[in-house]
């Protein structure tokens, strides 16, 4: 009988949430019966909730923070991330992340090779689901205890549940702006969304609502962390406070107002392209108190999310069991093991793999975000234990261990080095029948983040004990303990106590693809490209010149490494390496950390036939080996392989088209184009240099 109850609200409420210009609005008016019903308990109201959930959890996956949009923009095109593949194999993801070429190829992009049109594009999807929350804000505002509940002093069932749905529209909203900039704005379930509203305006109305639900809400819960809470809610008004009071390039045939409707003014940056301006709101001191405010909050209102001791706790705690959920966490996207849905994350963002499709140990991972090398190399801390958690240089070969080269490519076949925070090597139990299938959750929000904002909130208004505070708080940690992460040199050596906080960000969320957002929105966009072009170019000409390059960090990258096969379990009792212990860092298997295969492949299936070499020792990965250093290893079975040398073999790769013909003063194309439908049924064109056909 429950089952066909909900099957019952599922279909009302999908039937009440038609939404998102006239194209899927339906602006009938439904009884006020249906509303009654679905809104009479907890069982069915939560129901509906549970739809507006299911539709998001389809854009996670396939639009915004697996596939989709992430997998092209998010992903690449910062001073930390890159795609692996040739410029010209992939124009569709490399031209907006080397943000149009100064926009001049804005206006010959497809719109609809990552946007596709209605009803499965990112613009729709996230559309259906502000559709779905609209339907349950608007029925359960219609109630007559409404207004009570909103001045209740304790959390309720229903308030809680109000309180998500807001959340959740207001989340949706945040990434239609993130990769849209403005949209149509429309909260109440019939209103058709026609026309474009500033993203200014749709930001401050959101950030109001958010504050009245907050209060009503309940903190986050370690079981529930696959819900929206009040320290999810505490943590996205900072969030989006910060985004609103950020930099962010406008076109220029817009109104910009505030959310009362009074006229905005900006400070802005640089030139403009193609009638758009790069620049933040005059006010935006306003916003980030707000988000300082509301960072204060949410460590207020913690609840079960807690930092721990240990950086690699969190992943760890993301590879165990499936149905747990982080200690860090404030929200997660859930995914099942081996359901017949897609777990994009790993595959894009985990460390490559050239298993097969099916069957393999793992399966294949595509390996879509890598990381700069400059950066590996140049500026990630040697004794940052995020780093080789962050970054790998070794991919999984169907159980056996495999140095990723630096000629193009995907998988474990090519690339460079790459990302290494979703390992399915890792994992408690592997799912090895399906590619996408591992069931490793996708981490949407964290209390390191919430350190981090108030920091930079702190920072930028002056706080500096605060934002000092904060900032030491996370970076210790990174570095093993109290005092361990020497900020005052940091701090001296970045510049400025807030552009040390914006590159420990950088640091804590590596590989994750925050950074590319996090530069358009802090103005330090430009700056940092400029340093890791002129840091990857000094490295190539180093290499070219004499076969190696030292970075001011003591790191040296040399034309080749030499390895050589090993039996770790043999020689270690594991397979599966975590942190470097120190002292071992000269260990050829133990360092770097953080990678080699799983323990025990043979559990799922495969045979090893004999061949109990299963890990990769690497020596000279960041040293220069002398010639008596070199005739020794080779005597000890280890072999040359091409490593910087490839770099320079590829230099218009990694260095000409990184960034392809950046500018460094124009204003950054970085949004997605409307696709031709959503301007035809919304009655707007595009901006930006984009075509309206």
């Amino acid at each position: 009988m429950k089952n066909k109850i909900l099957s019952i609200v599922f279909y009302m409420v999908g039937a009440l949430a038609l939404t998102a210009c006239s194209d899927y609005l339906d602006t009938k008016s439904y009884s006020e019966a249906n509303a009654d019903f679905v809104f009479s308990n907890m069982t069915t109201a939560r129901a509906a909730m549970d739809g507006a959930y299911n539709e998001w959890h389809g854009a996670v996956t396939s639009q915004i923070f697996g596939d989709g949009l992430f997998y092209a923009f998010d992903i690449a095109g910062s001073d930390i991330m890159r795609h692996p593949e040739k410029y010209n194999a992939q124009p569709a993801r490399h031209i907006p992340e080397a943000f149009y070429v100064n926009g001049t190829e804005a206006a010959t992009y497809d719109p609809v090779t990552y946007g596709k049109e209605a009803p499965s594009s990112p613009y729709s999807v996230l559309f259906s689901v502000i559709g779905k929350c609209n339907a349950i804000t608007s029925a359960i505002e219609s109630t007559e205890g409404f207004e009570a509940m909103m001045h209740q002093t304790a959390p309720s069932d229903m308030s809680q549940l109000y309180g998500e749905a807001v959340a959740l529209r207001a989340t949706a909203y945040r990434e239609l702006i993130k990769y849209y900039g403005d949209v149509p704005f429309q909260t109440r379930m019939g209103e058709a969304a026609t026309g474009l509203s500033c993203r200014d305006s749709i930001y401050d109305v959101l950030i109001e609502q958010l504050k009245k639900v907050e209060p009503i809400m309940r903190p986050v819960e370690i079981k529930k962390k696959n819900y929206l809470s009040q320290t999810y809610v505490d943590g996205l008004i900072g969030r989006m406070a910060l985004e609103a009071g950020g930099y962010q390039t406008r076109r220029g045939d817009l109104n910009y107002v505030d959310g009362v409707g009074n006229a905005l003014t900006f400070e802005t940056k640089g030139s403009e392209t193609n009638g758009a301006s790069y620049g933040r709101r005059s006010d935006w001191q306003q916003l980030y108190t707000i988000a300082k405010e509301y960072f204060l909050l949410a460590l207020d209102h913690k609840g079960d999310a807690q930092l721990s001791d240990d950086y690699s706790t969190f992943f760890d705690q993301l590879h165990g069991d499936d149905a747990s959920f982080a200690d860090e966490s404030i929200y997660e996207e859930p995914f099942q093991q081996g359901s017949g849905g897609n777990d994009p994350r790993p595959y894009s963002l985990g460390r490559p793999s050239t298993g097969a499709g099916t069957n393999d140990y793992p399966c294949k991972n595509y390996g879509q975000g890598r990381i700069n090398p400059a950066f590996y190399y140049g500026v990630f801390d040697p004794k940052d234990l995020r780093r080789d958690l962050s970054c790998a240089v070794t991919g999984g070969n169907k159980g056996f261990e495999k140095l990723l080269p630096f000629a193009p490519g995907s998988q474990a076949n090519g690339g460079g080095i790459a990302c290494n925070k979703f390992d399915e090597n890792r994992q408690t139990k592997v799912w090895t029948k399906n590619q996408r299938r591992s069931g490793i959750n996708a981490p949407y929000m964290r209390i390191s983040e919430i350190y981090l904002g108030l920091a930079e909130a702190a920072a930028a208004l002056g706080d500096e004990k605060t934002a000092k505070q904060n900032l030491k708080l996370i970076r210790d940690r990174a570095f093993g303990g109290e005092n361990k992460g020497n900020v005052d040199a940091f701090i001296a050596a970045e510049g400025s106590l807030l552009k040390a906080i914006i590159d420990e960000r950088g640091f804590e969320f590596a590989g994750e693809g925050d950074r590319r957002w996090t530069l358009i929105r802090t103005g330090l966009l430009h700056e940092k490209i400029r340093e890791i072009k002129d840091l990857t170019k000094e490295m190539l000409d180093g290499l070219k010149a004499n076969g190696y390059y030292t970075f001011a960090n003591g790191n040296t990258i040399s034309d080749s490494v030499y390895t050589k096969m090993v039996d770790a379990k043999a020689l270690y009792g594991f397979r599966l390496v975590r942190q470097t212990p120190s002292g071992m860092e000269n260990d050829p298997v133990l360092y770097p950390g953080w990678r080699g295969v799983n323990n025990d492949w043979s559990a799922y299936g495969l045979d090893y036939k004999g061949k109990n070499e299963t890990n990769l020792a690497i020596k000279g990965l960041f040293t220069k080996l002398t010639a008596a250093e070199v005739a020794v290893l080779k005597a000890d079975g280890y072999n040359g392989v091409a490593w910087g040398s490839a770099l320079v073999e590829n230099y218009d790769e990694y260095y000409t088209y990184l960034f392809y013909k950046f500018d460094y003063n124009m204003a950054p194309i970085y949004l997605f184009p409307f696709t031709p439908n959503t301007m035809i049924t919304g009655g707007f064109t595009n901006g930006y240099g984009f075509a309206n056909q």
